[in-house]
C-alpha cells in the first residue's frame, strides 16, 4: 500500500525522471512513441507503481501547453531532479463533471487566494508541487475554470484521507485541502479561464500513455495465463490443448496487439504535430484499451480457474488493478461521449441530402 520511492528514484538514475520533457526545459525531451514503450514496460510490473511514475511529471504537462518560458524552465528543472508532481482535478462531487467544480480561487492584488479540496489525487501525498483547477468565476461554469501551480510547502495546504483502495495499491492516492492559501499571479497557467481547455488538452496528450500502461498490464495477465495452460493437467492434458482455452488465449493476444498499435498510433500523431486529430483517436486508445485490460485479466482469471480467484497466484491482483483504468482519467463513458460527438461531426449530412 505505498509508493516505493526507493524505485522511483532507481528510474530517476537511469535518467526516466522528466523523461517526455524537452530537453530545453531539463528533461530527456523523449518522443511519445518512445515513452509509450517505456510506459507498458512498467506497467508490465505494476500497474500502481506506473500510475504514481506517470502522474509524478504529469504535472508539467499543462505548463508545456500553456506556460510561460519562466515557468517551462523553473518547473521542468524541478521534475528532472526528482520533485514530484501532482494533478489535482476531481472534486467529491465534481469528476467527469467539471463545471461543478468548488474549488475556488479569489483574486486579491498579485495573489489569488484558494479554497477547496480535491480527492482522489494521485501522489496527493507525495508531491511537489501540485497542478491545480479552480473556478476564478463560478457563474460561467467550465469557462470559469483556471489553473495554478501550488509549491507543497505553501501555508494552508494540507494532505488529507489516504485512499484504501481495491487495486492499484502502490500508487499514493489521497484528497489535498486548501484553506486560504495565497498563490502568487506568477503561477496561474495560461490566462483566466482558460483552464478547462487546457486540462482537457493535456488529458488527450496523457492518454496514449494510459493506454501503453494498460497494455502492459494485459500482457502480464496474458503471459501468466499462457504458462499456467501449459502446465496445468485436466483429464490426461494441458488444458491448452482445449480449443476453448485457446480461442481465450487467441482474443486476448489480438486484443492486446490492437491496443497497443492504437496507443502507438496516437503517440505517433502527437510527435508529428497533428493535434487536432489527437482528440477523437486518444479517447478511442484510452476505451479499447482499458475495456481490453479488464477483458483480459477477467480471462486470466478464468484460464487459472478457482486457482485464480486466491491470492496465492498473481492474476486476481491483476484484475483488480484493472478496473480503475475504465474509471481514471475520464471514465470509458465519457469518452464513448467523446467519440460519438466526434464521428456525428464528421459524418454530419448535410440539408437536403439523403
Amino acid at each position: 500500500g505505498d509508493y516505493p520511492l526507493e524505485f522511483h528514484k532507481k528510474l530517476g538514475e537511469l535518467g526516466l525522471f522528466a523523461m517526455d520533457v524537452p530537453e530545453e526545459y531539463g528533461g530527456l525531451g523523449l518522443d511519445a512513441v518512445t515513452t509509450c514503450l517505456i510506459r507498458e514496460a512498467i506497467g508490465y510490473v505494476d500497474a500502481g507503481f506506473a500510475s504514481s511514475f506517470a502522474a509524478s511529471t504529469f504535472g508539467i504537462k499543462p505548463v508545456l501547453l500553456a506556460g510561460t518560458e519562466e515557468q517551462k524552465k523553473a518547473y521542468g528543472a524541478r521534475l528532472a531532479e526528482g520533485q514530484i508532481s501532482a494533478m489535482c482535478l476531481t472534486e467529491p462531487q465534481s469528476g467527469s463533471d467539471m463545471g461543478n467544480t468548488k474549488c475556488r480561487a479569489v483574486k486579491d492584488g498579485d495573489e489569488y487566494v484558494l479554497n477547496g479540496t480535491k480527492c482522489f489525487i494521485t501522489n496527493g501525498a507525495l508531491a511537489d508541487i501540485y497542478t491545480v483547477v479552480a473556478s476564478t468565476d463560478p457563474s460561467k461554469g467550465v469557462k470559469g475554470l483556471t489553473m495554478f501551480m501550488v509549491d507543497r510547502n505553501t501555508p494552508g495546504l494540507s494532505v488529507g484521507k489516504h485512499e484504501d483502495k481495491m487495486g492499484i495499491r502502490l500508487s499514493n492516492t489521497a484528497d489535498v485541502i486548501f484553506e486560504d492559501v495565497r498563490i502568487p499571479k506568477a503561477n496561474r497557467i495560461g490566462s483566466e479561464g482558460s483552464g478547462f481547455k487546457i486540462a482537457m488538452e493535456t488529458l488527450n496528450q496523457g492518454r496514449a500513455g494510459t493506454c501503453s500502461s494498460a497494455v502492459g498490464i494485459a500482457r502480464a495477465a496474458f503471459e501468466y495465463a499462457v504458462k499456467y495452460s501449459q502446465e496445468r493437467v485436466t483429464f490426461g492434458k494441458p488444458i491448452c490443448s482445449n480449443q476453448a482455452i485457446q480461442f481465450m488465449l487467441a482474443d486476448m493476444g489480438m486484443k492486446i496487439e490492437a491496443s497497443r498499435q492504437l496507443g502507438f498510433h496516437v503517440a505517433d500523431l502527437i510527435d508529428h504535430g497533428k493535434m487536432a486529430e489527437v482528440s477523437k483517436l486518444a479517447s478511442m486508445a484510452k476505451c479499447f484499451s482499458t475495456d481490453m485490460l479488464q477483458s483480459v485479466t477477467s480471462d486470466a482469471v478464468q484460464i487459472f480457474g478457482g486457482y485464480g480467484y486466491m491470492r496465492d497466484y498473481p492474476v486476481e491482483k491483476l484484475m483488480r488493478d484493472a478496473k480503475i483504468y475504465q474509471i481514471f482519467e475520464g471514465t470509458n463513458q465519457i469518452q464513448r461521449m467523446v467519440i460519438a460527438g466526434a464521428l456525428l461531426k464528421e459524418h454530419r449530412v448535410k440539408k437536403g441530402m439523403r
